[in-house]
């Protein structure tokens, strides 16, 4: 429903239940909307809403504005002397209706224009309405008449007193009775200035229609015509607008406004069945994660149990060892300490088998390798997939996996070879039984890079968990040699620790260029040096093709190296050349 269709039912719902007279509902186009009540002096907005005088009195300013006005019309209609582009103060107000912003007269609610068709509507309810009509002036009799200028109900004591008195004595007072049986309403519009002055001429200046005294006093220099010459001219254009422009435009609103409320019926429809697929999906979903989450509780009770049983045999196992050596040992200390010569070597023989049996086949398990299974490896991974459960994919997985340390691998160049001053990385890779890669983190890795040589020489290494079973390890050495590379998971060596690593001395890079001669690549100039042993007669330092020192080939201008892919020779190596291209013995 439109906001003016929810208005305009409400209003009628609040007229059906607040204007009832004699059981008959009262005529809603005869009641005010803002108060209720049957109209006061009825006066039309500019949005073409009709509201009593009093009420739009009443209604709050929007907004207050000066501007400069010419009130000829009114002038001349009233007879007020307004200057020509007077200043005045207009009020904006909102309609209670419809909430547009419409302008108040300068003079109030009286500039505005009367609504003789609500006038009408008020005059035909009290008409109809059953039982007696009371008189408005004394309230006691029974209203016979009705003055159609000042709108009220006469009993016949105050009609005669009505007729006498000297300004009312012009206005129209008609029968009840007679308007009651006409049927029809028919009320003539009098002038506001001159009561009982019916309006039958119209103004053309003016835009107004006068009574026969305003068109001989107030509008006497101006042509005005008899109403029913002009009706229809004004009649056709409002009728035009109507008909040609605002009738369509109706019609396509009203056809918008039905799209529109079907579209949200449908919306609301399509919404409702949605929500319904919504909550069919959430319970079904539930009931897939209900299962899974049974799941994985088996699941986890499996593992316990399995576990447990594991851990008994390893018990049962350890025991039995136990009593077997501790029986032997015990056994043999007791004949040493306590038998004789002739006891201890009767009993020799199988004591040495027994203890030689214990010795060599027997149980014995390093401490180091025996790593009871506390549970550890056991965790919950709430983000991995875990398939779909009744058609639903669900997520979570209970990890058992524990890492074999002959499993695990390394991965990249870094653990075999490395530059001094120069990063280097690896990859440790955790395995399980299975050899396939741990889907998570979590183990204490520990590397630890040290000089074969210099013992006290360690390198700072930086182990990274990548929280998918691999850890990332850089490290960066500050000098050349051998280092061993201990790596190690929950202080046990994966397989091949410790590795051995290579780190060579850094790399010497060429300051200069790689030039066939000085002479060349400087373009001539005497100042350019080389640093191969060639030189050049003319004052010129460095060297050129064809002349002594010359190496015959191109080479480096910083060392007078011939390989260009190489390093850039010492200090030491340069020095040991001569001026005259003698090499001094020195030691490399």
């Amino acid at each position: 429903m439109s906001r003016s269709e929810q208005k305009e039912t409400a209003a009628e719902s609040t007229s059906n239940s607040e204007h009832e007279q004699n059981g008959a509902l009262v005529n809603p186009r005869a009641v005010c909307n803002a108060c209720k009540r049957l109209y006061r002096d009825p006066k039309i907005l500019p949005c073409l809403h009709t509201f009593c005088s009093d009420c739009i009195a009443q209604l709050e300013p929007f907004s207050v504005s000066s501007r400069r006005h010419r009130d000829a019309a009114e002038n001349g209609r009233s007879g007020e002397a307004v200057e020509a582009d007077a200043p005045a103060v207009t009020v904006t107000v909102l309609c209670p209706d419809c909430d547009s912003e419409v302008d108040i007269p300068p003079s109030g609610p009286a500039g505005l224009s009367t609504d003789h068709l609500a006038l009408d509507e008020i005059f035909l309810e009290t008409l109809v309405t059953n039982g007696p009509l009371g008189c408005d002036l004394c309230g006691e009799g029974g209203a016979e008449s009705r003055c159609e200028v000042c709108s009220i109900n006469l009993c016949e004591f105050c009609c005669q007193a009505h007729r006498r008195q000297k300004r009312t004595a012009s206005h129209s007072v008609r029968g009840v009775e007679e308007l009651r049986s006409r049927g029809r309403l028919c009320r003539p519009v009098l002038c506001s200035l001159h009561p009982g002055q019916e309006l039958r001429l119209f103004c053309q200046p003016c835009d107004l229609p006068v009574c026969l005294e305003c068109a001989a006093t107030l509008h006497r220099d101006h042509r005005c015509c008899p109403t029913r010459d002009v009706i229809d001219r004004h009649g056709d254009r409002i009728r035009e607008l109507i008909t040609a422009r605002l009738r369509p435009r109706l019609d396509r609103l009203e056809e918008s406004l039905q799209k529109v409320e079907v579209s949200q019926e449908a919306l609301q429809a399509r919404v409702d069945a949605t929500a319904i697929e919504v909550r069919a999906f959430a319970r079904c979903y539930a009931s897939a994660v209900e299962a899974h989450c049974l799941s994985l509780l088996r699941r986890l009770e499996e593992l316990r149990v399995q576990r447990r049983n594991q851990l008994h045999l390893q018990r049962a196992q350890l025991q039995q060892a136990l009593l077997d050596v501790r029986g032997g040992v015990e056994f043999a200390e007791r004949l040493l300490s306590c038998g004789s010569d002739a006891e201890i070597l009767s009993a020799k023989g199988v004591t040495l088998r027994r203890l030689t049996s214990l010795a060599e086949s027997g149980y014995d398990p390093h401490p180091a390798t025996v790593a009871p299974d506390d549970g550890s490896s056991i965790c919950f991974m709430p983000r991995e997939p875990a398939g779909e459960v009744e058609g639903y994919p669900v997520v979570g997985v209970i990890n058992s996996k524990t890492a074999d340390l002959s499993k695990c691998t390394i991965e990249g160049e870094g653990l075999q070879r490395g530059r001094e001053g120069q990063q280097g990385r690896f990859t440790l890779v955790c395995r399980d039984s299975a050899g396939e890669q741990m889907a998570r983190g979590g183990e204490h890795v520990l590397v630890s890079v040290v000089h074969k040589e210099k013992k006290n020489c360690t390198v700072e290494t930086t182990v990274v968990d990548n929280n998918d079973g691999s850890y990332s390890v850089s490290y960066t050495p500050e000098g050349p040699g051998t280092y061993s590379v201990w790596v190690c998971v929950k202080a046990q060596h994966v397989k091949g620790s410790p590795f051995s690593l290579t780190v060579k001395r850094k790399l010497r890079r060429h300051s200069g260029t790689f030039h066939c001669c000085s002479f060349c690549s400087s373009g001539g100039a005497k100042e350019a040096r080389c640093g191969c042993p060639g030189t050049m007669p003319g004052g010129f330092k460095g060297c050129g093709h064809g002349h002594k020192g010359h190496p015959g080939k191109p080479h480096w201008s910083c060392c007078g190296s011939t390989a260009e892919q190489s390093e850039c020779l010492p200090q030491s190596v340069l020095a040991a050349v001569s001026p005259r291209g003698h090499l001094r013995t020195v030691e490399l």
